[in-house]
């Protein structure tokens, strides 16, 4: 299995940058499908159980964001990671997770708020 944490730790090579952003998009789109999947449990009037889909979209979307920071670190401004058409499409995919979870986050508290 690939190991981010080691793979971070030096310049990336691009086959160890293509597998970083694929872990991304992975716990991005993860983060994201969870928040859908605790939408839905709200709407069914089950808010303890959407409450904790929405803490393991939390932790798929922290590690997302740790491995986004990580890359922008290594970057430092100045270019040293190739940015390609898969980097953009996850930024996207993490941006579109990040937005997710905030608006799910409301309508799930609507939903508690309706269900009493």
């Amino acid at each position: 299995m690939f190991d981010i944490d080691n793979a971070m730790e030096t310049p990336l090579a691009t086959d160890a940058l293509e597998e970083v952003i694929m872990g991304l998009i992975i716990n991005a789109g993860q983060a994201r499908s969870l928040a859908y999947a605790a939408l839905k449990q709200a709407k069914l009037g089950d808010c303890a159980a959407a409450r904790t889909m929405m803490e393991q979209s939390r932790m798929a979307l922290n590690e997302a964001h740790r491995v986004q920071t990580k890359l922008i670190e290594d970057d430092q401004g100045e270019g040293r990671i190739n940015v390609s058409l898969v980097l953009v499409h996850a930024q996207d995919h993490l941006m579109n997770a990040m937005l997710a979870r905030e608006l799910v986050t409301e309508l799930i508290d609507v939903h508690e708020i309706l269900n009493k």
